[in-house]
């Protein structure tokens, strides 16, 4: 189970206006952020036209963290904060630890998709604090400690409950939302009450609750799916066990063979400057570093520009999957990772 650093949670406790939860809704922001990089990797590592069903699981996820990501930017905004994006600091240096000290000992990379990958990061990136155990029924022990992701989240909550007017003091014109999600996930922040559900949605989505595997959209948590690759099954509705689900839904393959054998935390500095890979992973680099621009502008007073820097990232999987046929230079058997390194955009999405 994932830990967060107490100083963290002590922050939200301890915030006497909401000008001080600022840094701590930023630091949301970046939290749902530094998953991305990885789950997209994940999911751009697997060759063409294989593992759909795994490619479709993974790219909900990708999809639901970018919800996250907004949904925490609007509550910034909505409280009168103006979220940072595009900057040198924003974009972790993989392998690292992830923001706000989460996750102890465990380092998150860019790394090619397995199931040891899903496992040991990704399931437990998502781990709730007590996760429903389908074999064997039963779970895990409480603790009065605040150790997910989700308590962090749930302070935040009590906190803007706590502090909040009804009437959330931000510009009502920098709330965004976008036809690419759900008008039930992605609203304006205008009340507490609003800020109060739209964390409901980020929590539940990636956890569950503490008697369902199901998010506030109906659909499994994070977690759950996760364990579904892992497992091979898809998690079902099953009245004869107890938790009203079980590992016996269809068979979900999956041949090792049809992943490239990307090169863990590839960097641009290890590639020869002026060759056609290095000029490809700068490329990739560039976009990447473009989307973040986008999304800047797009959380800071132009809500409209959410669906076209949404579009690069169709640009990323095509720079990623070219690499990902590249052989590394010096490194037998490997192809070329993304990088996820910031440089200065070069655009105005």
């Amino acid at each position: 189970m994932l830990k967060i650093s107490p100083k963290f949670v002590s922050a939200v406790q301890n915030a006497k206006s909401l000008a001080e939860l600022f840094p701590m809704l930023q630091n949301a922001i970046e939290l749902e952020h530094s998953t991305i990089p990885p789950y997209l990797t994940a999911l751009f590592s697997f060759k063409a036209n294989t593992e759909s069903d795994i490619r479709k699981v993974i790219h909900s996820i990708v999809i639901e963290e970018m919800l996250h990501m907004t949904i925490a930017a609007n509550i910034l905004n909505a409280v009168g904060g103006c979220p940072a994006i595009s900057r040198p600091d924003f974009v972790p240096n993989y392998p690292t630890h992830l923001p706000m000290g989460i996750g102890g000992s465990l380092v998150v990379g860019i790394e090619k998709y397995s199931l040891d990958v899903v496992h040991d990061v990704f399931m437990e990136i998502e781990e709730p604090e007590n996760p429903i155990e389908f074999k064997s029924m039963t779970l895990a022990a409480t603790e009065a400690t605040y150790k997910t992701i989700g308590d962090f989240y749930r302070a935040l909550q009590a906190k803007i409950a706590e502090l909040a007017p009804d009437e959330l003091p931000g510009n009502p014109a920098k709330q965004v939302t976008s036809s690419f999600f759900s008008s039930d996930l992605l609203y304006p922040i205008l009340t507490k009450t609003d800020a109060i559900n739209a964390i409901n949605v980020i929590v539940e989505q990636g956890e569950g609750s503490e008697v369902s595997p199901l998010g506030t959209d109906d659909e499994l948590a994070h977690y759950y799916k996760f364990e579904e690759l892992y497992k091979g099954r898809e998690l079902v509705r099953d009245p004869s066990a107890p938790n009203g689900y079980s590992f016996t839904g269809p068979v979900i393959p999956f041949d090792p063979t049809n992943v490239w054998p990307l090169y863990p935390n590839t960097k641009a500095e290890m590639l020869p400057q002026g060759s056609e890979e290095r000029r490809l992973l700068d490329s990739f680099n560039q976009t990447y570093s473009n989307l973040l621009f986008g999304l800047h502008q797009t959380f800071n007073g132009h809500p409209d520009n959410l669906n076209n820097t949404i579009g690069l990232m169709f640009d990323l999987r095509l720079a990623c999957q070219k690499l990902a046929e590249m052989p590394f230079p010096g490194q037998d058997g490997y192809t070329i990772g993304p990088s996820y390194e910031f440089v200065q955009p070069n655009t105005q999405v």
